[in-house]
């Protein structure tokens, strides 16, 4: 019976949606201020609120918990509230509070950077002693912005060596990563996403995103499927144990590492008929990780290493940074580049890195507790109390986060009177039916274009919060959280787009 209701309303909302969609379509046909005018929908506050107490009222919905609140950014009125000022799981909204500190702590022109250094001397074309990688956080050494040259970053480092005549180098490569505390993995995370690319370890020192991508396909030569890994490194051990899929049976690929390994076990089936399946895994160790990578890059580009890869953790010599040689400084892109990565892709790690990078400039060392001490600081301004709200990572994915939908509000209102930071803030955000974890959704309405929101979703928690503009084309900042629902998402998904469509169709009479 509880299967039929939920089904049941599952398409209702989802009727009420193809019915806006259409009608918007079919209006966008013709180009009549008569027709245009039938896009849009007027209506008292009073009346819009009673609107939106039937969609949030939903039964499927009864054991859960929804807030929100939708208000002008002209005039500072209410459109709607529902349990505005209660605790709710943000989920990835909380990467609005990250991002939003990130561009008013650091800046819009920020750059990430790596000091890279000689522990000994450089005579000729050799040097003698060890080379020093000092990480301070750049989570973009990776092909995300080097179209998917994960070895891009390395290779710019490397001619750099070359340029300088060096072609050997009689130590070790060194990372570097105490400017960063060890604790890779956030406060609450549940033990079960280790593997997954998504609870990839933060570190000051990082490489693709401290993943390694895998590859599944089936060979028909040798009627057997093949695991690869990119990078290939002898100590990241994969063992394939996925099979050919036989008749109707469909591909399932598992993916788990070991935990405090790098022995990564790939499962399931492929179909023989199917294309490669592409998944990722995370690495213990990222920094000795990074320090593999490059050390082999060096070689194999034509400068011989005649030492290890190591962690400083293992390194036996003490470094005194005054006695070391600064070759060069290498620079990530623009925060504000950066920041579309975190808050349009949802990237869980970018979050992470950035939080402890706020640490690490702000308070002289990287951690989480240090960035959150950060962030808080500049509560106060923006007009939300830093004792009120319960923020234990950078990304969102821990359920112990806790904020209020006022809270939210209150900072997007802020960050849109802020004439400094404002565009790029609202500039990463994804954009209705366009792009980012909104591409998909509310295409072909009213509200494609028009709205630009953050998207969260952890198990029992959608969350969606951002800025709109209404009929009128009176810009309104909103806040929609659902906790606790034992439904399929795509309800809460559906809840939230119809109002997303009411509001931008929206006109006061």
């Amino acid at each position: 019976m509880k299967l039929k209701n939920y089904l049941n309303n599952s398409l209702i909302l989802t009727v009420l949606l193809f019915l806006l969609t259409i009608n918007i379509t079919a209006q966008d046909t013709t180009k009549t201020k008569k027709d245009s005018l039938q896009l849009f929908s007027f209506s008292t506050i009073s009346e819009l609120g009673k609107q939106l107490d039937d969609i949030f009222n939903d039964t499927s919905f009864r054991n859960a918990h929804w807030g929100v609140v939708i208000q002008s950014l002209d005039n500072g009125e209410y459109f709607y509230k529902r349990n505005e000022d209660k605790f709710f799981i943000p989920a990835s909204n909380l990467k609005l509070f990250t991002t939003a500190a990130g561009l008013l702590l650091l800046g819009s022109d920020y750059r990430f950077s790596t000091n890279i250094l000689i522990n000994g001397y450089q005579s000729g074309s050799t040097i003698y002693g060890d080379l020093v990688i000092q990480g301070r956080g750049d989570p973009t050494i990776s092909g995300r912005f080097y179209n998917n040259d994960i070895n891009f970053v390395f290779d710019t480092w490397i001619d750099s060596l070359l340029e300088m005549g060096v072609r050997n180098i009689k130590g070790n490569i060194v990372g570097d990563d105490n400017l960063f505390d060890d604790i890779g993995l956030g406060n609450g995370w549940a033990w079960d996403y280790e593997t997954d690319w998504y609870a990839a370890q933060s570190s000051a020192i990082s490489y693709n995103d401290n993943c390694v991508d895998i590859t599944i396909y089936y060979n028909q030569k040798y009627d057997s499927v093949f695991v690869t890994s990119k990078p290939s490194l002898r100590s990241i051990v994969i063992l394939n144990n996925v099979k050919p899929a036989a008749g109707s049976e469909k591909t399932s690929i598992e993916v788990i590492r070991e935990r405090g390994t790098n022995v990564i076990t790939v499962s399931g089936k492929i179909r023989k008929d199917a294309d490669s399946v592409v998944t990722y895994a995370t690495v213990q160790n990222p920094t000795q990780f990074a320090m593999l990578v490059l050390k082999n890059r060096l070689e194999n580009r034509g400068i011989r290493v005649n030492g290890y890869a190591i962690d400083i953790d293992d390194y036996e010599r003490s470094i005194n940074y005054d006695d070391l040689e600064l070759l060069f400084v290498s620079k990530s892109e623009k925060l504000s580049e950066i920041i579309k990565v975190i808050n349009k892709g949802s990237q869980n790690f970018f979050a992470e890195q950035l939080l402890k990078t706020i640490g690490l400039e702000k308070q002289g060392f990287g951690s989480v507790t240090n960035g959150i001490t950060a962030i808080k600081e500049i509560f106060a301004d923006i007009g939300l109390n830093p004792e009120n709200i319960i923020i234990v990572d950078g990304s969102g994915l821990s359920y112990i986060n806790m904020v209020t939908p006022r809270q939210i509000v209150e900072l997007l209102k802020y960050m849109y009177s802020n004439k400094i930071v404002y565009n790029d803030f609202y500039n990463s955000l994804p954009i209705a039916g366009v792009d980012g974890s909104l591409g998909k959704r509310m295409q072909n309405t009213t509200a494609q274009n028009k709205l630009r929101a953050k998207t969260g979703y952890i198990s029992h928690v959608r969350s969606l919060s951002g800025y709109a503009v209404t009929g009128d084309n009176e810009p309104i900042a909103f806040s929609m959280i659902a906790n606790n629902f034992s439904v399929p998402v795509k309800l809460a998904e559906n809840i939230q787009d119809l109002v997303c469509l009411r509001l931008t169709n929206f006109r006061r009479k």
